[in-house]
């Protein structure tokens, strides 16, 4: 079957009503997750991982999608008004964003970062349908030791990009790793680390995991560090851009997209790094009277170049997902966990055994896409007013959702017990700048990594040589060598041509 073929029947599916209806849903909620400062996609997706029990995988798939992308367009409003992104996806945009709307202009920031979120979520999705099975099909040729060096190479640099300090998110990588050996061993059936306690024989549930460190540990945090913070809104202006903003806007929104979808392609992403890019482009190329704006009265290239490389990145990161069944980031690695609570595992069959769900999911980013910029243009008046929700109300009512969601699958207090102790050390992990997202990508990936592992092991014959006989897996190890050395050895050359202070 063509990939157009395949996207019509994914289309097919895509417009039933259920599935309208589930994507409609999950980008309503989404961009009022993004809206909302504090709580991300993330934690959003965490709470609500409970209803994959109960909902159709298609229709389950295409809701937490939909959560997943329009947290990107709605996170753009909080940045913009109040100079508070609620991811580090949105630092960019609020730089020059908040300058624009206390310039009067925040009208213009809003409808700048819709429009490049829709354009290069268009391209992103193109991107995707036409490259994901290619990268599949290849993906098919890769042996055990490719696979686990792959794995470990989501291992280091997811620790490494989410996270201030890599040394914090190896050892919160680490700590995901050994929650993902309690249990029983899948090849001996040995029990491991379970310390006589019979719930854990099967294993912690990655929901517990997600919600106990994403939504529990935000509301804790908030409590307990930031329960009094005040904060102060930038008057709204009418979404409009003048034809000045459209000729500065519309490069600009193509070269993010061009900058950012290749860090969604590969597992070693993140959102951080291209909206970086893409701002110090703009600002590199800006001239005259446009570049004085960036840090003045605000440059709406500073707001639409992040913005559409955001969602680039974002859009695109669902060929490593698919494909290769690896996320580069903390929501990409739930919604792996969502897949595996169906018993699906991502990866190079999964276009080929779930091909009706996967082109039917890539088929609800188009539908995804249009309605959100539909959401977000003419009613962002009406997102505005949800800064009105007083947060401890707002909070509680994240905590009571995730509570009875959490309970409701096994209906064990033994859940409840462990969802809350993983709460507590959330809150100590971010009170000491310890990434959560590698423990979740540690937990889902470690038991797939040590399969490999023995796998590649046994092919060998006991030979760790196998891991370089092979040139894929050679280049593998090259690459892992490099993210681990060159920061490194960077941080060590500038040191040594900076001039020794005087004495």
């Amino acid at each position: 079957m063509d990939i157009f073929s395949a996207l019509m029947q994914g289309f097919a599916t895509a417009i039933t009503f259920n599935n309208l209806l589930w994507c409609l849903v999950g980008c309503v909620l989404g961009t009022a997750v993004g809206v909302l400062p504090g709580i991300g996609p993330a934690v959003a997706v965490a709470m609500l991982l409970p209803i994959t029990a109960k909902v159709d995988i298609t229709a389950s798939m295409i809701f937490f999608a939909g959560i997943y992308y329009g947290a990107m367009y709605g996170g753009s409003t909080t940045s913009i008004l109040l100079n508070t992104p609620g991811e580090t996806a949105s630092m960019v945009t609020a730089m020059e964003g908040n300058r624009m709307a206390k310039s009067g202009r925040a009208g213009a920031a809003l409808a700048t970062s819709a429009i490049g979120s829709f354009v290069a979520g268009s391209i992103g999705t193109a991107i995707v349908t036409l490259f994901a099975p290619a990268v599949a099909d290849f993906a098919v040729k890769l042996g055990p030791p490719e696979y686990f060096l792959l794995m470990v190479l989501a291992f280091t640099t997811v620790s490494a990009v989410l996270g201030k300090s890599t040394l914090r998110g190896m050892a919160a990588l680490f700590a995901g790793l050994a929650l993902g050996l309690i249990g029983l061993d899948q090849i001996s059936g040995q029990a491991r680390y379970t310390f006589g306690i019979p719930e854990l024989l099967d294993g912690i549930e990655i929901v517990l995991v997600a919600v106990g460190l994403f939504a529990v540990a935000e509301v804790l945090y908030f409590a307990l560090y930031e329960g009094r913070v005040v904060e102060t809104r930038n008057r709204m202006s009418k979404v409009y851009m003048t034809a000045r903003d459209w000729r500065r806007s519309a490069p600009a929104w193509l070269r993010a997209t061009a900058i950012g979808a290749p860090f969604g392609c590969v597992p070693a992403g993140g959102t951080e790094i291209p909206t970086f890019l893409s701002y110090a482009v703009e600002k590199k190329l800006a001239k005259g009277d446009d570049l004085a704006e960036f840090g003045a009265a605000g440059a709406i290239e500073g707001v639409a170049g992040p913005e559409a490389a955001n969602n680039a990145t974002v859009t695109t990161a669902m060929i490593p997902l698919l494909t290769l069944g690896i996320p580069i980031s903390s929501t990409t690695a739930i919604l792996l966990g969502a897949f595996q609570n169906y018993g699906i595992q991502p990866g190079p069959q999964l276009f080929t055994s779930s091909a009706a769900l996967v082109w039917a999911l890539i088929a609800s980013l188009y539908i995804g896409n249009v309605m959100l910029l539909v959401l977000n243009l003419p009613m962002v008046g009406l997102w505005v007013k949800l800064l009105k929700i007083p947060k401890p109300q707002l909070y509680a009512g994240i905590l009571i959702f995730a509570t009875v969601g959490a309970y409701g699958m096994r209906q064990s207090a033994f859940d409840l017990v462990l969802l809350w102790g993983i709460g507590v050390v959330g809150v100590l992990m971010r009170r000491f700048d310890f990434p959560t997202a590698p423990v979740v990508v540690g937990m889902i990936l470690g038991p797939l990594a040590e399969a490999q592992l023995r796998n590649a092991v046994s092919i060998g014959e006991g030979s760790a040589m196998v891991f370089l006989d092979r040139p894929m897996s050679a280049a593998l190890v090259a690459l892992i060598l490099a993210v681990l050395l060159l920061p490194r050895l960077y941080k060590f050359m500038q040191g040594r041509k900076q001039p020794p202070a005087p004495a």
